[in-house]
């Protein structure tokens, strides 16, 4: 996700990025995702702990946490480049100092020729194995000419960036060093909502802060996030605090610090941090190839609402709805179909659409993954053979809204031009909305394509399918390029 920049009166309601590089983390990074490793260790790296979770408070508050595994926080600063413009009408920008770097990436904006100017940034990041290896988030390090690295007992080391991954915005780095204090790996899965959690990092520059909150809620589902099921936090995270751990009790790091939900650009109570499977598996393919290898099914699922659900007959809401499948893809080669609602994967239930992407993900490519699928009113495995993701989404999570009669649409078939725009596709044209289908979202220019799963083909087919239905339908449109499910309450 590209993170909004939030300073001075310039002010935007959203997810900001951790503020690990200031050229760069305050710009369009994720707040840094750092990764954990085990005081138990393997071959030098750090695995995880065995018996990982404690969720009483103890009677010390939280420094012998901070005392045994705060020396296995880093502080990492970084130093790099940015292009702005080189002229153009001078601005203003109430409360930025001229020489900020961000008040020069605003200038930037202003049009004419650019030229390089040296930026600086901070974050932060822990060590996975005494020999070195460190990880962050990818924002900290990306395009950095220089990593410097520095330790609680002050020696500082210049940092080779190993690998990053811009998906999951994971990187690991290695410093040369030896001996070094690791962290303990725990399991995000154990923590319930309410525990205590703790996180270490350098925010604003302030090496080694520790701050502590609870966990507020699980696998939350951010935009542009494909991979991540996040944890949620109110442990209080700011700019450098990226790529630092986040504890459970235990003294185990469960998470990464990654991103907040702000109006002011600062910590409001709202913080997100990546499991940390989700990072240690990125950290094995980085060590192993240097880079990330993805499953990919080729569809773009939607969450499944007590509309959608009463709509296809389920019992309740749950699953992933398939609103398109590529063609070719893994999955058209699978039997999946537009319309199925995806319930499990490999035996993992799918609660919501959120859960799929990443069990994808983690699918080697050419591996056979059983899915369990809801059509036509019944249950349906199937077998389909993962491929592996370029750039496109593994199997994306697509949120979206979706004049006459119960709908409230004006219809027209496509004329054989529009036909052949669309690829030789049918469909119907919205030429006017109003009513049910209008409250639910649907616009002037989206293309029905199907009703409950079943095509239509002309405005009388329409109209027919949905006399035979209840007070709610299913209605999948075509806007632009992607598909969706539409759900409408007809009342």
């Amino acid at each position: 996700m590209k993170s909004k920049s939030i300073i001075a009166t310039l002010v935007v309601a959203g997810l900001v990025a951790g503020g690990a590089a200031a050229w760069r983390g305050h710009l369009e990074g994720p707040y840094a995702i750092a990764h954990a490793a085990a005081m138990d260790t393997v071959g030098g790296v750090a695995a995880p702990a065995a018996n990982p979770r404690s969720s009483s408070l103890p009677l010390n508050g939280f420094s012998q946490l901070v005392a045994q595994y705060g020396p296995a926080v880093v502080n990492i600063t970084v130093e790099g480049s940015a292009k702005v413009a080189s002229n153009g009408p001078d601005i203003q920008i109430p409360g930025m100092d001229p020489q900020d770097p961000l008040f020069q990436f605003f200038r930037g904006f202003r049009g004419g020729p650019q030229r390089s100017v040296p930026m600086r940034g901070e974050g932060s990041g822990f060590i996975v194995s005494h020999d070195g290896y460190i990880l962050t988030n990818a924002h900290v390090v990306d395009h950095a000419n220089l990593v410097n690295v520095k330790l609680t007992d002050r020696r500082e080391f210049k940092a080779k960036v190993v690998g990053v991954d811009k998906d999951s915005d994971i990187a690991l780095i290695k410093i040369d060093a030896k001996n070094l204090p690791t962290v303990k790996l725990g399991n995000s899965r154990d923590p319930k909502v309410g525990e205590w959690v703790v996180a270490i990092g350098s925010p604003y520059g302030f090496e080694n802060s520790v701050t502590a909150g609870i966990v507020s809620a699980k696998s939350r589902s951010l935009p542009d996030a494909t991979y991540v099921p996040f944890i949620q936090t109110d442990v209080a995270v700011n700019p450098g605090n990226s790529g630092g751990p986040l504890f459970n009790l235990a003294g185990e790091v469960i998470g990464i610090n990654s991103q907040i939900y702000s109006r002011t650009g600062g910590f409001q109570g709202l913080s997100f941090a990546i499991p940390i499977e989700v990072a240690m598996n990125v950290k094995d393919q980085l060590l192993k190839s240097g880079h990330v290898t993805r499953g990919h099914l080729g569809v773009t699922v939607q969450e499944v609402n007590a509309t959608l659900a009463d709509s296809f007959g389920l019992d309740r809401p749950r699953g992933a709805l398939v609103a398109s499948v590529d063609p070719d893809s893994p999955a058209a080669k699978g039997g999946i179909k537009v319309g199925d609602i995806i319930l499990s994967y490999n035996g993992n239930p799918i609660e919501r659409s959120s859960d799929l992407p990443l069990l994808v993900a983690n699918t080697t490519p050419g591996e056979k993954a059983s899915i369990e699928v809801w059509r036509d009113h019944g249950n349906k495995n199937l077998t389909v053979a993962a491929g592996e993701t370029k750039d496109e989404n593994v199997a994306s999570n697509d949120e979206g809204g979706a004049a006459s009669g119960k709908l409230g649409l004006a219809v027209r078939p496509l004329s054989p031009q529009e036909r052949e725009e669309n690829d030789g596709q049918g469909g119907l044209l919205v030429e006017q909305v109003s009513g049910a289908a209008a409250h639910a979202g649907v616009q002037p220019g989206d293309i029905v394509l199907s009703l409950n799963g079943k095509p239509v083909r002309s405005a009388s087919d329409l109209r027919a399918q949905v006399e035979k239905s209840g007070k709610h339908v299913a209605l999948l449109i075509q806007r632009n390029d992607r598909q969706l499910f539409v759900p409408i309450e007809l009342g």
